[in-house]
């Protein structure tokens, strides 16, 4: 029940974005399968493979209808085996066809706008592998909008937060073009691991693997020194143009707000390698929240930031970073000492993720569950004191795309801290906390068998 065929032929637009956008409203949304794009013999589509915590379920063998916070949990237990190596193999269906040279995108993929005001169509869910020019050990897998321009032309956001604009930098200082390979049809753990705001070191086919207890098949590209993966659909060799911006945009973004022009770099492309007959072209629906994006982004952002902080307070309990990718984020933690809970927030901004994306910052005890917004915000009403526990840092730096930016890239970052004060800090007074009846949890098992059977 977790894929939807669509056998009758639709149109490019408005179609397939606006079937993507529903898919994301329904009920543990499925994900949909187009057999017959029109003008596209044999380029099927499919949308919305991560969009519901359903299809997070089947990708991590766990029942359906496993809640968002038992996913949260499976995915940091299998973080711990991190790291699992990947394997390098010398065949892949991927290399069946190989086109150098003359290469055309639009007679390739199957492209489309996403939102009816973007600049173009948009590679918004392929997976960018690139390495550090001057430590070629280091190799990177990210998401970021990619602009069909042109036959063989694409612009792409590389943005400075992310650990390709550091990879564009050392090679744009030695006047080198940098070596792009843009991974489309992927692993859908594959993909999740590309929105992970891992250590600039931390390699992501290993973490791959850990999240799916076996090592990652990869494969050397044809034109460019990169390992890609071995189990894709589509490969789209390049380089950045070094020292060269250009206007890219506009673009329908995870804010809900279309982002302006911006200059950013371009791709020119060299190669591509693909299966004979690819099955998928794997596009991703954008915008105002909740969508795709959010499913893929919030629940490694959460994950990743967990693991991060519970390595330098390992008084952290869990962290909710679900909130147009992190810029609401909420923390549970233990307090060691007064003020502790403003700590665990800065600390959260000294994180890859932290360093632009958390605006919005709430910190809350452990017996608070960050994924239970009731919850969160009776701790706020009951346990914050505005004049003592409001942290604010102006002019911190913010993505470019946040709409409150002025100027764009520069924002006030807000910390909550709504954690039980501790001493030496001052103490609420007169406080006992109203527990539930002892029977309780007895009635509630009774109640629902009750209820399951229609009584």
């Amino acid at each position: 029940g977790q894929l939807l065929r669509i056998e009758r032929e639709v149109n490019l637009e408005p179609d397939l974005g606006a079937a993507a956008y529903a898919a994301g409203k329904l009920p543990n949304g499925p994900a949909i399968y187009f057999e017959k794009i029109k003008g596209y013999e044999k380029k099927d589509v499919v949308l919305n493979v991560h969009g519901s915590w359903n299809n997070f379920s089947i990708m991590f063998d766990l029942p359906m209808g496993s809640t968002v916070k038992e996913i949260f949990h499976e995915m940091a237990r299998r973080w711990d085996r991190f790291p699992i190596k990947p394997i390098e193999v010398n065949d892949s269906p991927l290399k069946e066809v190989i086109i150098r040279g003359g290469v055309n995108l639009f007679n390739e993929l199957p492209l489309f706008r996403i939102n009816e005001y973007d600049g173009g169509p948009y590679l918004s869910k392929a997976i960018v592998v690139s390495r550090d020019p001057e430590n070629p050990n280091i190799q990177n897998l990210g998401i970021y909008r990619i602009q069909v321009k042109d036959r063989d032309l694409l612009g792409i956001q590389a943005s400075a937060q992310h650990d390709i604009a550091i990879h564009l930098r050392k090679a744009e200082e030695l006047n080198q073009p940098l070596p792009v390979a843009i991974v489309v049809g992927n692993d859908p753990l594959i993909t999740l691991v590309g929105g992970m705001p891992l250590m600039y070191e931390e390699d992501e086919y290993e973490m791959a693997g850990a999240l799916r207890g076996e090592p990652v098949e990869v494969i050397r590209a044809e034109t460019v020194d990169l390992m890609v993966p071995a189990r894709s659909e589509i490969v789209i060799e390049g380089e950045i143009i070094p020292r060269w911006r250009s206007i890219e945009g506009p673009f329908g973004e995870y804010t809900g707000f279309y982002s302006p022009t911006m200059k950013q770099a371009e791709i020119r492309v060299k190669a591509i390698t693909r299966r004979r007959d690819p099955i998928i072209f794997e596009n991703l629906y954008i915008g105002k929240p909740w969508n795709e994006q959010d499913y893929i982004l919030g629940l490694v952002t959460s994950v990743t930031v967990f693991k991060q902080l519970r390595a330098m307070a390992p008084e952290v309990v869990s962290v909710n970073a679900m909130y147009c990718h992190g810029y609401g984020t909420i923390i549970s933690t233990k307090s060691r000492l007064g003020g502790f809970g403003k700590i665990i927030g800065a600390k959260l901004l000294a994180t890859p993720h932290g360093l632009v994306y958390p605006k919005f910052i709430v910190v809350v005890d452990e017996d608070i569950d960050p994924f239970n917004l009731n919850e969160v915000m009776w701790a706020i009403v009951t346990r914050f004191r505005p004049e003592r526990d409001l942290v604010l840092i102006p002019n911190a730096p913010a993505s470019t795309l946040d709409p409150t930016g002025y100027p764009r890239g520069l924002v006030t970052r807000m910390i909550i801290d709504a954690t039980t004060p501790v001493s030496p800090d001052i103490p609420l007074e007169g406080l006992s906390i109203v527990e539930p009846p002892e029977e309780a949890s007895r009635w509630i098992e009774e109640l629902k068998e009750l209820k399951g059977k229609g009584g």
